[in-house]
């Protein structure tokens, strides 16, 4: 990353437990370097053994990137990331508004069969990201599951957990694949309004629909980093963190450019 990058981020990294007094031991390692690591990985696409000699011992690098998904600091990090690009385009931290959708990507043959499926619509064997954005197209929840799961069925607990975490969402737009009685669920136990997007009868061709494109950008954020092109993890967390860490990127680099007002 460029120094212009690191400056915007470093005050937003979690900070260790020894510099709270919660016990530990000091890192001996430069976290810099750390996410310059893990970035490239997701960028490139690359095995962990595969990492470049530029950069600390895999291992390591491997064991910080378990660390912070086990411990929740991915999300943490990403969440406070997401608060400033927000803030810095003029916008509340916490959003009012989201957008739903789903995309069924192939898995590596390190993908268990227990969490692999077939997705009969889309013709895709592996499993299936369901997300959450809000209206500039940055991630709220993201969760992974096999592909021949539902995209209702999958939304029930993705849209209970939004509610949980951001409170001040009220509604939240959908294609017409999540139809049906998760609508008025929504609105009976979650006191969320799930709105719905249908395309009329009597389009044809490639139609650009209000709202949704928003979701299916951030998809083509996401498959930009190699890593994402197919799904290589063995563990669900672990793709949802990898996915966080595209966004991550994509935040920082975002945090780092100078602002329309100030280029003039």
């Amino acid at each position: 990353m460029t120094d212009a990058e690191w400056a915007a981020i470093r005050p937003l990294l979690p900070v260790p437990a020894w510099l709270q007094g919660r016990g530990g031991q000091p890192e001996g390692y430069c976290h810099r370097q750390m996410l310059d690591s893990i970035r490239y990985l997701v960028a490139g696409g690359i095995a962990w053994r595969a990492m470049p000699a530029d950069f600390p011992d895999w291992g390591r690098v491997y064991a910080f990137f378990r660390r912070w998904r086990e411990h929740g600091l991915i999300a943490e990090f990403h969440d406070r990331l997401r608060g400033r690009v927000r803030e810095r385009e003029g916008r509340e931290a916490e959003p009012t508004a989201g957008i739903i959708d789903a995309q069924s990507v192939r898995a590596a043959a390190t993908v268990p069969t227990a969490s692999r499926g077939y997705d009969g619509g889309k013709k895709v064997p592996g499993r299936k990201r369901h997300i959450v954005t809000d209206t500039l197209g940055l991630l709220l929840v993201v969760a992974v599951t096999a592909a021949n799961i539902g995209d209702r069925d999958a939304a029930a607990g993705l849209l209970a957990r939004l509610r949980r975490l951001h409170r001040d969402i009220t509604l939240v737009w959908a294609d017409g694949g999540y139809t049906g009685d998760l609508v008025d669920r929504c609105r009976n136990r979650l006191a969320l309004t799930l709105e719905i997007v249908k395309r009329t009868d009597d389009t044809k061709g490639f139609v650009v629909l209000p709202r949704r494109w928003v979701a299916e950008r951030t998809f083509a954020w996401l498959m930009n980093s190699r890593r994402l092109a197919r799904d290589y993890e063995t563990l669900p967390a672990t793709s949802e963190a990898v996915i966080r860490w595209s966004m991550i990127t994509r935040m920082s680099r975002r945090l780092a450019q100078p602002r329309a007002a100030d280029r003039r």
